[in-house]
């Protein structure tokens, strides 16, 4: 994949038709205004000095027709320019989102806000690159204009202007890699924050029944003065970049009106090239200010898109086959399967089984889900599908032959309709045989507008009990053919709890099915039940059966 550098070039190449059109016009704008000190300075020698009306009225016409290009140039050469680097920031956002939602997952290490942070801020500051050529190659040809015509009226002014713009523009250069590098920290220390208020608003309430809000604070004001000290440094970076640049093009401009002037002291200039000469040397500091702004938009632009670079690069966690699981049920075996604190863990779940796991360590069960999710590729062991091994699948396939529903629910603003459909074309009597084995009718009965009520980002109108059985009913409506449910039932009452084990048992009947619970409710349903102790199986039997012969399982799930 390419780095920051392919990054904005492949930009540019994306939108270099709108990018060349807007370039012809904004260098038309910038020559435009250019020439306007220029016209002025031909006006008071031929028209005002020479009291030629004829002359003077012509003038005027031309001076109308000047500023004429000069607006609409700018008009159409700025909309091309800002429609680039809208659909290039819009695109930027696209792959990303498009990398972050890959089944197969992102070896970048980024948590949520940071991914967030790229996705925004950063891919709009590395379009910005397109702005940044667009007006640094119109302000190139503002001072080629501004040369030539220097040139014009006296040799020495324009080699003075040919020689020490180049050298100021390199002066002010030595500073970019500096806002560069400052630039990247701030949006570093930015994301990081970002995620960390992400992480600590979704777990508010968590944080609050455990009395860790204070410590959750204390950690969020650490990580944010970091990221203003980092913004601070950047501020710096940026002032004492533009101060250079207004410091050198203000010397620069009083050299260049101090020799005008005493050249017209002397005869060598006309009252027309003077007056040209000091209004061309005010105008260039507006293409040498231009060319700072731009050097300050592209330092920033490479910091933002080796962060872009750094996702869109990002090595697959997973990879896939390209076999297909055959039609109808499935069953599932893991061998000898080693991941994190899992340790050589073979399980066997046969077609329309309902097994139960129990893990005493809750690492145990997160290592469990992520190998059944497919989430993890650098696992020891085997899981097979139907006999076939887990990596030679399309990933799509696996996706849709195992779905595991994790116990921290994900529901989206929205209606509940569209949150148990999940874009799927279902029908009413299906959605509410979903909604009924999931023991949710309370949850749409008790609003008038019913499936249609709406619901709020991340659930938050809905209690953990409603977010828990919506999200069993969406699962139950994909019907996978291996469905794994990580405590669906932690949130509900007991007379609820019992009832969904009851109707989830029907709900699934010939299909497969995982519940990692210790809920004896679900647990008295299964089939089978295995139990995990650091990492081993350590028993296999019926729930009834272990609770009578393993004091430790008794007293993890009875209650």
């Amino acid at each position: 994949m390419q780095g920051a550098r392919g990054l904005l070039t492949g930009a540019l190449k994306r939108h270099w038709g709108r990018v060349l059109f807007g370039v012809l016009l904004l260098s038309a704008h910038q020559a435009a205004e250019a020439a306007v000190p220029v016209a002025i300075g031909l006006v008071i020698d031929r028209a005002v000095a020479t009291g030629d009306w004829v002359a003077l009225g012509w003038s005027v016409v031309g001076l109308a027709a000047l500023f004429g290009v000069l607006a609409s140039a700018w008009r159409f050469g700025s909309r091309q320019s800002v429609l680039a680097y809208e659909r290039e920031t819009h695109h930027l956002r696209v792959e990303v989102a498009k990398r972050v939602l890959d089944p197969r997952g992102h070896r970048t290490g980024m948590r949520s806000g940071e991914l967030l942070s790229v996705a925004s801020s950063d891919a709009e500051r590395a379009a910005m690159f397109i702005r940044a050529v667009s007006m640094g190659i119109a302000a190139l040809a503002a001072l080629v204009v501004s040369s030539v015509a220097l040139l014009a009226i006296d040799i020495p002014l324009g080699l003075g202007v040919l020689v020490g713009v180049p050298l100021l523009v390199l002066l002010t250069t030595r500073v970019a890699p500096l806002l560069t590098r400052h630039s990247a920290a701030q949006q570093e220390a930015a994301a990081r924050t970002t995620a960390l208020a992400t992480d600590l608003v979704g777990g508010l309430r968590t944080l609050r029944g455990i009395g860790a809000q204070h410590t959750a604070a204390s950690r969020y004001r650490k990580s944010s003065t970091q990221a203003l000290q980092a913004s601070l440094r950047t501020a710096a970076t940026t002032g004492l970049y533009q101060g250079v640049t207004a410091a050198t093009s203000g010397l620069f401009l009083a050299a260049v009106a101090g020799f005008a002037g005493w050249f017209a002291l002397t005869g060598r200039l006309t009252v027309g090239e003077l007056v040209t000469v000091i209004g061309l040397a005010q105008f260039i500091s507006e293409p040498l200010r231009t060319l700072g702004f731009c050097g300050q938009l592209t330092a920033t632009a490479r910091a933002s898109a080796a962060r872009l670079a750094t996702v869109l690069s990002a090595e697959p966690q997973v990879g896939h086959g390209s076999r297909e699981v055959p039609n109808g049920e499935i069953s599932v075996a893991l061998q000898g399967v080693s991941y994190r604190t899992l340790n050589s863990v073979d399980v066997d779940l046969a077609p329309g089984e309902l097994l139960g796991v129990v893990a005493y360590d809750q690492r145990d069960t997160d290592a469990l889900l992520a190998v059944l999710a497919g989430q993890v590729a650098d696992h020891d062991g085997k899981v097979l599908l139907d006999g076939i091994p887990a990596e030679e699948l399309h990933i799509d396939a696996r996706r849709r032959a195992i779905l595991v529903e994790q116990h921290d629910v994900a529901l989206f603003e929205g209606s509940l309709r569209e949150n148990l459909s999940a874009g799927s074309q279902l029908t009413d009597d299906e959605l509410a045989a979903a909604v009924a084995a999931a023991a949710a009718e309370d949850v749409v009965d008790v609003h008038p507008s019913g499936l249609d009520h709406p619901v709020t980002d991340r659930g938050s109108s809905l209690s953990g009990g409603q977010r828990q059985r919506i999200g069993l009913a969406r699962a139950l409506l994909a019907a996978p053919p291996v469905l794994v449910l990580h405590d669906p039932t932690t949130a509900v009452d007991a007379v609820t709890e019992e009832l969904i084990a009851e109707r989830l048992t029907a709900a699934r009947a010939g299909r497969s099915t995982v519940v990692v619970t210790s809920s004896p409710a679900l647990l008295g349903k299964a089939d089978r039940v295995v139990v995990l102790k650091d990492g081993h199986v350590t028993s296999i039997g019926t729930h009834a059966e272990l609770a009578e012969s393993d004091e430790t399982y008794r007293k993890a799930v009875l209650r």
